[in-house]
């Protein structure tokens, strides 16, 4: 062992890649951190004390395999990292750049609990998988013996690229419906680049093009297609739509002008970061430069939204959420983050109403006061008014990042067979991963609700391995009757 790469926790401290400086990074929209130099990996891969109960895999949706790809990247073998990391995970270099390590794989490290800091896998992950794309180890998607099988996929966020990308594997003619005019869903509309670059998930999306996957982009079913439609053309159909109902608040004055919905603002800031032309109207309504910002939501959206403000150039930002710091959903990462660019957290506070000036565009938000009460029925404790401490904010422009639920898919798509829970999720067999109708399976937040990428990757993994046994038996049943 003494020659062994491993177990330096010891004596070599925790290191992430060098931030650049707060004031440097809010004037554009790069990803605030390089990647690590080599021997800078490989330092802090061999920090892993290759512990028995590796947690970090556990506690990973994907169950990476994360001590053994942290152990060669220690011993240099960085292509035979890579190729461990990739057996288990569409998107690594994805996940390294957006995952919440701090709730998953790193903040259930063996030696974080030592006090020695974990071992900073999202980086590590990040570093392999780019350095493959440059050494071009990153092999094309061979698709397999053909089948004379083909899949509809409709929606072409992680769940949907994941599955079909399996699915191609497996020698399935595969075509991929959706509604935006690029794929990637909310990597690539929903997240700013100053978290996830667009060249990183367009050479993604461009290696299942190559790999035969047919996209259609700019389609909505409902509109250019019923479901059934679908299932006429194809053999079985994918619901991996995701969830993008925003939550809505009631409150008076709600509907002024400059009360705007979260994946709204960030869909036309991301399209302004593509070079798209976005409608002069639609621009100044959801641009924040030197206006007022309240965003209200404790999520990764609402700091989404906070960064993508200041680095617009707002006057101030401020984020309001009903609960604590110890209490919001979102990454403590992030809200760090978003505090050293110069966001400002109003914890404990909720809006009460939203004002506005003569001509209908909102001027203030007035404020409740907030205080943690008796725990909920989730285990959380809930929040209640606190009276004598409500507070006027001025706001020009008010972003909503409450959360997504998911659309009336039965009645978007003229389906009412479809079914579905009280929370408009699309119910599901537990073993089958096939929906009330047959042929039809569903993966991803539009059936657990909304969550993490690193799940929609695992159940878009799921659900392939779920459509290619049925699809099987399927092809096997005709060929009897035949």
């Amino acid at each position: 062992m003494a020659d062994s790469p491993m177990l330096k926790f010891v004596d070599r401290v925790q290191a992430y890649p060098a931030k650049r400086a707060p004031e440097l990074r809010a004037e554009d929209f790069r990803e605030i951190a390089d990647r690590f130099a080599v021997p800078a990996a490989e330092e802090q891969a061999g920090r892993c004390s290759q512990c028995g109960v590796p947690y970090c895999s556990v506690h990973c949706p994907l169950h990476n395999h994360i001590p053994d790809w942290l152990r060669l990247t220690a011993e240099g073998r960085l292509r035979d990292a890579y190729e461990l990391s990739n057996a288990t995970s569409t998107m690594p270099e994805i996940c390294g750049r957006i995952c919440p390590q701090d709730r998953l794989c790193e903040g259930n490290c063996v030696i974080e609990f030592t006090g020695h800091g974990a071992v900073t896998i999202g980086s590590v992950e990040k570093f392999i998988t780019d350095k493959a794309w440059e050494e071009g180890w990153v092999e094309p998607l061979v698709p397999g013996p053909a089948r004379g099988q083909s899949v509809a996929v409709i929606g072409a966020g992680p769940a949907g690229l994941t599955a079909a990308e399996y699915l191609r594997g497996n020698g399935y003619e595969v075509h991929v419906y959706d509604r935006h005019d690029r794929a990637g869903g909310l990597l690539t509309y929903g997240i700013p680049g100053f978290k996830l670059e667009k060249p990183v998930v367009m050479r993604r999306v461009d290696r299942l093009k190559d790999g035969g996957i047919v996209f259609h982009e700019g389609f909505e079913v409902g509109r250019d297609a019923s479901l059934d439609d679908l299932r006429q053309r194809h053999d079985a159909v994918l619901v991996a739509t995701g969830v993008y109902k925003a939550r809505a608040i009631e409150a008076p004055g709600v509907g002024a002008g400059g009360v705007v919905e979260a994946l709204d603002y960030l869909i036309a800031s991301n399209r302004r970061g593509f070079g798209d032309v976005v409608p002069e109207e639609e621009a100044q309504s959801l641009d924040a430069t030197g206006r007022n910002v309240v965003v209200i939501g404790g999520g990764d959206t609402a700091m989404d939204c906070v960064r993508t403000a200041i680095r617009q150039g707002a006057a101030s930002v401020k984020c309001l959420y009903r609960r604590d710091r110890a209490n919001m959903p979102g990454s403590q990462r992030e809200v760090a983050n978003a505090e050293e660019e110069g966001a400002e957290f109003v914890w404990l506070s909720a809006p009460e109403a939203f004002h506005s000036v003569s001509e209908g565009s909102v001027s203030s938000v007035a404020v409740r006061g907030m205080r943690l009460g008796a725990p909920d029925a989730s285990g959380r404790r809930a929040p209640e008014h606190d009276p004598g401490s409500d507070t006027q904010m001025p706001a020009d422009l008010v972003i909503k990042a409450l959360g997504f639920d998911a659309e009336d898919l039965p009645g978007l798509w003229g389906a009412p067979e479809l079914g579905v829970s009280r929370w408009g999720t699309v119910l599901v067999d537990g073993k089958t991963l096939m929906t009330s109708l047959d042929g039809v399976f569903a993966a991803g937040d539009i059936v657990r609700g909304a969550s993490l990428v690193v799940w929609a990757i695992r159940d878009g993994r799921d659900v392939a391995a779920a459509m290619h046994k049925w699809l099987k038996a399927k092809a096997a049943g005709e060929r009897k009757a035949a």
